[in-house]
């Protein structure tokens, strides 16, 4: 794995990097878990941009990644993505695709945007239901690889909120 690559547990609302994810739902309205949260620290300059984005483009397909300012966060921008419904593994292919490009879509966001360090929460394994260790491998995986392939993000963060999520992160990464 990549040395650019950190795990933290804790906040995603805390923390003072360049961008944090969002793990946004496709209206980026905000919605419960870490969506809510970030919304909520945020403030309503978030949301209003948001609005700005879904008159402009409509919403924000699966898989797909928008960039925000940060309102009140410690972090000075927000990617939203919106993770794949793990629909019992029905059609896995495509959603283990579609949770990859959120990690590519958000990179390639930040790297656009002269990001140097960003975090990601852990897309979709809560009501989206994905498996946690299947959606941890795909994100270290996506994550390595395209560090490998593209200068310019000097730090990677994984956060986890919850103990079960890091635990599976922390043997993954082998910190």
């Amino acid at each position: 794995m990549d040395t650019k690559i950190k795990l933290q547990q804790g906040d995603i609302t805390k923390l003072q990097v360049d961008a944090i994810v969002n793990a946004a739902n496709s209206s980026l309205m905000g919605g419960g878990g870490v969506d809510g949260a970030i919304h909520r620290a945020g403030g309503k300059q978030i949301l209003e941009e948001c609005i700005k984005i879904v008159d402009r483009q409509g919403r924000c397909k699966t898989g797909k990644a928008v960039i925000t300012s940060g309102g009140n966060l410690p972090a000075k921008y927000v990617i939203h993505t919106v993770g794949p419904v793990y629909n019992g593994g029905k059609n896995v292919l495509k959603e283990e695709e579609q949770l990859a490009n959120c990690y590519t879509n958000s990179l390639m966001l930040a790297f656009d945007n002269g990001i140097k360090t960003i975090a990601f929460p852990n897309i979709s394994t809560g009501v989206y239901r994905f498996p946690k260790q299947r959606a941890a491998e795909i994100a270290t995986e996506t994550v390595d690889i395209f560090l490998e392939n593209q200068e310019g993000i000097d730090e990677v963060i994984f956060i986890c909120f919850d103990d079960e999520n890091f635990g599976i992160y922390k043997k993954l990464l082998a910190v």
